[in-house]
């Protein structure tokens, strides 16, 4: 036995279906800055106030020219090693050099803080051992 063939044409829309309206969505909460990046950000301030170039920062560090402007650059992760001696060079401890990231974060996140989940609470109930 033969298929029969259908006698029906295929259609093939010339424009595609118009979109159907969606709901509006909320906005996506804003990201927050990844810690390279405010770091590289404040050794780059700091070098640029004091007027130096990487050059000379990088010399007295003992960072590669290179390393240092990708660090500046948010690119390279850097250890506390290098953090330090880029600091160091820039006559910053490694502590101002993270107290003025973590600064730098907390300015740019002071409107979008997540509501932390509820603390649990303290047992106060009797605990007996034999």
């Amino acid at each position: 036995m033969s298929n029969p063939v259908s006698d029906e044409a295929r259609v093939i829309p010339l424009r595609p279906a118009p979109a159907r309206p969606q709901a509006p969505q909320a906005e996506p909460a804003p990201r927050e800055p990844l810690w390279r990046d405010l770091v590289g950000e404040v050794l780059r301030r700091e070098r640029r106030e004091q007027e130096r170039t990487l050059k000379d920062v990088a010399d007295a560090a003992r960072i590669s020219l290179p390393y240092l402007s990708e660090i500046e650059r948010g690119r390279k992760e850097a250890s506390s090693e290098v953090l330090a001696a880029a600091a160091h060079a820039l006559g910053l401890s490694l502590g101002d050099l993270l107290a003025r990231a973590h600064g730098e974060l907390s300015r740019r996140t002071a409107g979008h803080h997540r509501t932390a989940a509820p603390r649990p609470r303290s047992y106060r109930g009797l605990c007996l051992a034999a």
